[in-house]
């Protein structure tokens, strides 16, 4: 899961939630604004108005930061109707000072101690309703004591909280990859996936331990998926769609209790990233390996984009050939691959493979199947490695045996280590492009 960031803008359901009503599209500080404008008075302390903002900063990120709305099926990030969220009142007068205040500190926010998620920082007048939270009006008579906003929150959030400044501010994406994921898809969303599965089991056991978090979309992986779906009434497929996905999030959100002011809460080390969030000119490495394979590829069949080499350096021609991949697929032309451009790769790259050119037929069983080999697999692409395998070891005596048998078995993945440790790959025992590339120029000869 990625850390926090302020949105550009914030969706606002103006009723109830299952309630019929406009959407509106609002700027996240003009948001804070309104909200504040609405929630509290521009006469108070300003380290009372101050810690309320924060409150109600921390509150709304923590609604876009768990989807809490969106993992629930409904297209906003927050409603208006104060039994739920906070006050928002469409082209509402917003006061002067609140305004200022906003501008200078909408992209702070509170969290717990050693959790990255934004505190759920419920709040209430405290006169005529009450809560876990903030008083609104205690608060005022907190900040006429002289205790600052930190100081103020500090005695309704406890000690053990701490105010995050300046966070970064970038569009508000979706974090549901866009593409179904399935046995052979690989990344970070995968990783996320597998975290997140394995937590919910804490809950609920019939679910699977995914003992390998590898970010590897393999067959316990889909074994889990199945329980997972057939415990909340989805289609046991196997496959992470759209509703699977957020199915997932919704249920990981609860039993973590991140949408609640007292909760398990998400630690750094959870939202740790093992995969490359964006991939840009000047990387090196393997990630950056596997790209130039693509367009390298699509290079043969698409003469627009212009050919490069597979060096494992972001270079220049690789920016180009991202550029030119961009601007004819209708993606944002900026030269980087991050998600949207990645996942295009790939689906371009898997439909070519589905319409290769009759001259090209001959070598479809040598060409990178389109999606990652892993244990328990079957199939031709599975024969067609290990008898490539095979032929490799008769001149490597390092490469164990191996049957031609279809399945991806122990042998197979141990016969893989071994490619992948002289490539200098990572031994992970799955094939993907560049392992495959390796397997099928090793095993021709070439």
């Amino acid at each position: 899961m990625p850390y926090p960031v302020i949105p550009d803008t914030i969706v606002v359901h103006l009723g109830p939630p299952n309630q019929e009503a406009e959407n509106v599209t609002v700027p996240f500080a003009d948001y804070i604004k309104n909200v504040a404008s609405n929630e509290i008075y521009p006469t108070w302390p300003e380290s009372a108005i101050r810690a309320n903002m924060l409150a109600q900063i921390s509150f709304a990120l923590n609604r876009v930061y768990t989807e809490y709305y969106r993992s629930r099926g409904y297209d906003f990030d927050i409603t208006n109707a104060t039994q739920y969220d906070q006050a928002y009142v469409p082209n509402g007068d917003v006061f002067e000072n609140i305004s200022r205040i906003a501008d200078q500190i909408f992209n702070n926010y509170i969290v717990r101690q050693g959790n990255i998620q934004p505190l759920f920082a419920q709040f209430c007048d405290g006169v005529n309703t009450q809560c876990q939270g903030l008083s609104q009006w205690g608060s005022v008579d907190l900040a006429r004591q002289g205790l600052v906003p930190y100081e103020i929150l500090q005695r309704y959030y406890g000690d053990n909280i701490d105010l995050v400044y300046n966070a970064p501010v970038a569009p508000n994406i979706p974090s549901y990859p866009g593409i179904p994921l399935r046995r052979g898809s690989a990344g970070a969303d995968v990783r996320a996936l597998q975290r997140g599965l394995n937590r919910i089991a804490k809950n609920y056991p019939a679910i699977p331990v995914i003992s390998d978090v590898s970010g590897f979309y393999d067959i316990p992986t889909e074994t889990a998926v199945q329980a997972f779906q057939h415990i909340f009434n989805l289609a046991a497929d196997g496959i992470v769609g759209k509703a699977t996905w957020y199915k997932v999030k919704d249920i990981y959100n609860s039993v973590k209790g991140l949408s609640e002011l007292i909760g398990e809460g998400l630690t750094i080390t959870e939202a740790q990233r093992v995969y490359p969030r964006v991939l840009r000119f000047g990387d090196t490495g393997n990630s950056v390996r596997v790209i130039q394979y693509y367009l390298a590829f699509l290079g043969f069949f698409y003469p627009e984009l212009p050919p490069i080499a597979v060096t494992g350096v972001f270079d220049e021609a690789t920016r180009d050939a991202v550029f030119t991949f961009q601007e004819q697929y209708g993606l944002s032309v900026d030269g980087i691959v991050g998600r949207d451009t990645w996942n295009r790769l790939q689906q371009v790259y898997e439909d070519t493979l589905q319409n290769l050119p009759e001259e090209y037929q001959t070598y479809a069983e040598e060409i990178f199947p389109g999606r990652f080999l892993v244990p328990g697999d079957t199939g031709a692409a599975v024969t067609q490695i290990q008898a490539n395998l095979r032929r490799i070891a008769q001149s490597d005596p390092s490469i164990p045996a191996v049957e031609v048998t279809g399945t991806y078995d122990t042998a197979t993945q141990n016969a893989v280590r071994v490619i992948q440790q002289q490539a200098g790959f990572e031994p992970n025992g799955v094939v993907g492009p560049l392992t495959w590339q390796a397997i099928i120029t090793r095993g021709r000869g070439f």
